[in-house]
């Protein structure tokens, strides 16, 4: 006989607002309000720029500039807290990081209401193209950074406590494997398959690319086997048959958590990598907008 308490500890079921919006807290961890809040307002504040209620060189605008890019410099504490030991008593490089991820977000946002979203003279194109730059490759960096680390300000990940967690999670489906024993049993392969190409400890950088793209099949190939197993334990099982729904669903929701946790360990040498290289670009680019930066001020200032 199945062992529904076992499915039921396998099988944890999400409505589609929580698969799409995420839940609470990692809709925190990712920021979610933030960058919400944030395409609202300058959604907001692009609709209105042809109605004149700010001007870059005085008033409401011109404050907005300044503390704009007073934000930006702000965000040199961050590296600068990370690589000098002696600026320790700033605090801790965890809460730097969090500001540091608020400001490259608000800063950008404040100068665009600056610019009333026009471009105006050369250096102030100048300025801002930088600028834009800088806050793209800060959202991407983010991106990159959030799957080598656990959530947005945990810790750096190793390739072995992923493939701990991708263990733990086949130990963890024995109800699973009770009901589905085919799927449970190419669920092990592809984990085997995972595992066997990472056994010098990274995988290459090729590699993590073809699963980037191998994860999309896998995850249509598992749904197939699911759906046929299912079909046929619902044949012969008259407590499959009663709760097909409820079983496919939950199946699904397993094989997609599994299918992300597998692409995490296929593709962590790919984006450790573009972190490496994300570090190398990300720099450049925040000096010309510092020097761009200064130059407007001094050029609005002067002429």
């Amino acid at each position: 006989m199945i062992n529904e308490a076992a499915l039921d500890s396998v099988f944890k079921t999400s409505g589609w607002a929580t698969r799409f919006f995420g839940t609470r807290d990692s809709r925190q961890n990712s920021s979610f309000y933030g960058y919400s809040l944030t395409i609202l307002a300058i959604g907001i504040g692009w609709l209105l720029r042809d109605y004149g209620l700010i001007e870059p060189d005085n008033g409401l605008g011109y404050w907005l500039g300044i503390i704009g890019g007073s934000m930006m410099l702000v965000l040199l504490l961050y590296p600068l807290r990370k690589r000098i030991r002696a600026l320790k008593f700033l605090g801790g490089t965890t809460q730097w990081f969090r500001l540091h991820m608020i400001l490259g977000i608000l800063g950008p946002a404040l100068v665009l209401f600056h610019s009333n979203f026009q471009l105006g003279s050369f250096n102030s194109r100048v300025a801002l193209y930088c600028m834009l730059l800088v806050a793209g490759s800060g959202v991407i960096g983010r991106h990159i950074y959030a799957h080598i680390h656990r959530g947005l300000y945990g810790q750096k990940m190793t390739l072995n406590e992923l493939r701990k967690d991708l263990a733990e999670s086949l130990d963890n489906s024995r109800g699973l494997a009770t009901l589905l024993p085919k799927l449970a049993a190419r669920l092990n392969e592809i984990t085997a398959d995972v595992q066997e190409n990472s056994l010098t400890g990274m995988m290459t950088t090729r590699t993590s690319v073809v699963w980037s793209v191998r994860q999309y099949f896998v995850w249509y190939s598992l749904r197939m086997t699911l759906n046929r197993e299912l079909n046929e334990q619902a044949k012969i099982s008259p407590t499959v048959a009663r709760d097909l729904p409820r079983l496919r669903r939950t199946s699904r929701n397993y094989i997609r958590n599994f299918v992300q946790l597998t692409g995490r360990v296929a593709q962590f040498t790919l984006y450790e990598r573009l972190f490496s290289l994300w570090h190398i670009l990300h720099m450049p680019f925040f000096f010309a907008m510092i020097i761009s930066a200064l130059v407007h001020v001094l050029a609005v200032h002067m002429y």
